[in-house]
């Protein structure tokens, strides 16, 4: 007996033993990254002293600050930063949708400035802007060596006064100076609009208006046309949405999902995980639904695009999107500023992160502009009515509004391949899902 003790307690002082061997270890490991951080800190703080003090110019010591904290942000990712009081302002002022500015939404890459999109009826959309444009210059000072906050609070101004911006664009074969004149920039989040008997909903941002303006469209496309049973189906247009606010795009989803998972987020700790769900009811009872993308369609509308697409809910058209899958949290800071810091990234209900990858279309159609001549055959074709003496077709009069109906709805769509390829296309699709769910 007293050797099975002897054992046991042996066995227990090598288990303690071992146990103090592993804690010491982390603890003394934690107190070195301690004493790191706080020598890291006195460097800065040594740094800072002799700049202030030794510089060639005096120096404005709060912006040098601001400067130092934007510098170790940008270290991080293009989507973290710190907002100024101001710039924080103004930012809450852009998410209920009415600001002075351009109708830009960018980001930074290598050092410039690169458009994610222009937004519709802005400037910048009037000025031939386009997404994948890299901004070298405002007014002719260059843009490499500003921090994106800096070149953001450049563009802005006064409303009525101009801006030149020079930008590098694939293809093209040198610099493009635009000129825009800075206005409000006012954003109805959604603008909806039937086209024959397709219900188009346009979504340019997400704001505090979209899902409201969503549900609003939607009901006033269904009294144009007589009825929820009278739309044969709907576009969603995603296309140069640079994104927005998290719980809209949620909303906007769950307006075409009765259930299901629609995003989760995922951040450094795995009990910050959270998952958003469809409630049931969808407002378009089910009809057929093809959303529209492109390479500016970023953030939110990803999401949406995403969910619609993981559940076989809608048809994805166009090109690839942009590719942000990471998600923003506002903090605000002492002296009325704010910090805007990734803290998630964000996956479809199937589980991708599209990160970098971004949202591929089930049908690629790349966006390109035809002229009305080049979009007429090249001879005019004949058929049995040319034919000297063809018998005629006698049709009643309902028959009669039916074919040209018919046949008024075939030459929109035509004229509008010369002006929207990608929308076209989207309607052709829709009118074929019509037909084939007429036919089960």
């Amino acid at each position: 007996m007293n050797r099975n003790l002897a054992m046991a307690a042996f066995g227990g002082a090598v288990a303690g033993a071992i146990a103090v061997t592993q804690l010491g270890a982390p603890l003394a490991a934690q107190q070195s990254a301690g004493r790191s951080i706080y020598e890291q800190l006195d460097l800065f703080g040594d740094v800072f002293e002799r700049v202030r003090g030794a510089y060639v110019e005096e120096v404005d010591e709060e912006k040098l600050i601001e400067s130092a904290i934007n510098g170790m942000l940008a270290s991080l990712d293009p989507h973290s930063s710190y907002l100024a009081p101001k710039g924080f302002e103004d930012m809450r002022v852009q998410t209920k949708g009415e600001f002075g500015g351009l109708g830009i939404e960018v980001t930074m890459e290598e050092g410039l400035v690169k458009v994610v999109s222009p937004m519709d009826d802005t400037p910048a959309a009037k000025a031939g802007v386009m997404a994948g444009d890299l901004i070298t210059h405002i007014d002719d000072e260059p843009v490499m060596g500003l921090t994106l906050g800096e070149a953001v609070e450049r563009m802005r101004g006064l409303v009525g006064t101009d801006i030149k911006l020079t930008v590098a664009r694939r293809d093209a074969e040198g610099p493009l100076d635009l000129t825009l004149t800075r206005a409000v920039i006012k954003i109805k989040a959604v603008r909806a609009r039937a086209e024959g008997d397709v219900a188009v909903l346009r979504v340019t941002t997400f704001n505090e208006q979209t899902f409201d303006n969503l549900k609003a469209g939607i009901e006033a496309v269904q009294a144009e046309l007589g009825g929820a049973d009278k739309v044969k189906g709907y576009v969603v247009d995603l296309r140069n949405n640079p994104g927005g606010l998290l719980n809209q795009a949620i909303a906007v989803s769950d307006a075409f999902l009765d259930k299901g998972e629609i995003v989760s987020t995922r951040g450094r700790d795995a009990r910050d995980s959270e998952r958003h769900n469809a409630r049931a009811g969808d407002l378009t009872d089910g009809k057929p639904i093809v959303v529209l993308i492109n390479e500016g369609s970023a953030s939110a509308s990803e999401i949406v695009a995403g969910a619609l697409q993981d559940h076989r809910r809608a048809i994805v058209v166009g090109a690839k999107s942009f590719g942000k899958g990471s998600v923003q949290t506002i903090m605000p800071l002492s002296g009325k500023g704010a910090l805007r810091l990734t803290t998630a990234r964000y996956y479809t209900p199937s589980g991708r992160s599209i990160q970098a990858l971004g949202i591929e279309p089930d049908i690629l159609v790349e966006q390109r502009a035809l002229s009305a001549e080049a979009d007429k055959p090249a001879r005019p074709g004949r058929s049995e009515a040319d034919l000297r003496g063809s018998l005629e077709n006698v049709l009643t009069d309902e028959e009669r509004e039916q074919w040209k109906a018919e046949r008024a709805r075939h030459e929109a769509t035509a004229k509008l391949r010369t002006e929207d390829l990608q929308l076209a296309y989207a309607l052709d699709l829709l009118t074929g899902l019509s037909v084939y769910g007429q036919a089960q």
